[in-house]
């Protein structure tokens, strides 16, 4: 097993959306991915951009698009991002009666499946379905808003993850959202 080389995904969540396209060209030469929150006000208490708007970014640039929906009923609308072309569509286990399903919807309509742990969330009880996973991603806020405080005791569940694919000898790329900045990056790298 082979652990990913860290990668650096900036989330369109902090950029001005008056100017969205030319926001996401500036971070072009610095970032892997593009992070693109999306937020239905239902399942969390914001509300963000939807597949319009990733369809016409798409356009835009060639950064792949790592879209993290925070969305009720991810079943109905994860698959139109794929078919819009994100590199990969994670969605909230806490959303999903059956995530194992919708991940390999996502793969059939060509791209990575990701599965994300909300703060609250214990994570024990998916670990068993990560091979099903190209990405897990481990909030270290409480998913919903942009600009809160990096919670370091959040990253015990990222450890018992790496654990976790460590040991079951799995490809899964480990992400971490939220409170991610100068100061904190290096923390949620390691």
């Amino acid at each position: 097993m082979t652990v990913p080389p860290p990668i650096v995904a900036p989330s369109i969540l902090a950029a001005d959306f008056a100017h969205l396209a030319d926001e996401v060209r500036a971070v072009e030469g610095a970032a892997d991915w593009l992070h693109v929150d999306v937020m239905d006000n239902h399942f969390v208490p914001n509300l963000t951009i939807g597949l319009p708007v990733v369809q016409s970014l798409r356009a835009a640039t060639e950064l792949p698009f790592d879209v993290h929906l925070m969305i009720e009923d991810p079943r109905r609308w994860a698959p139109g991002y794929a078919d819009a072309g994100a590199y990969n569509v994670t969605f909230h286990a806490e959303a999903c009666d059956d995530p194992v399903a919708l991940a390999k919807d996502l793969r059939s309509a060509g791209a990575k499946a990701g599965l994300a742990i909300d703060r609250d969330t214990p994570i024990e009880p998916y670990l068993d379905l990560l091979p099903s996973f190209d990405t897990l991603l481990i909030m270290t806020i409480k998913a919903g808003f942009g600009g809160q405080r990096f919670i370091p005791q959040l990253l015990d569940k990222v450890r018992a993850a790496r654990r976790h694919v460590a040991t079951g000898h799995l490809e899964l790329r480990i992400e971490v959202d939220g409170g991610i900045a100068a100061d904190t990056i290096e923390q949620a790298a390691a």
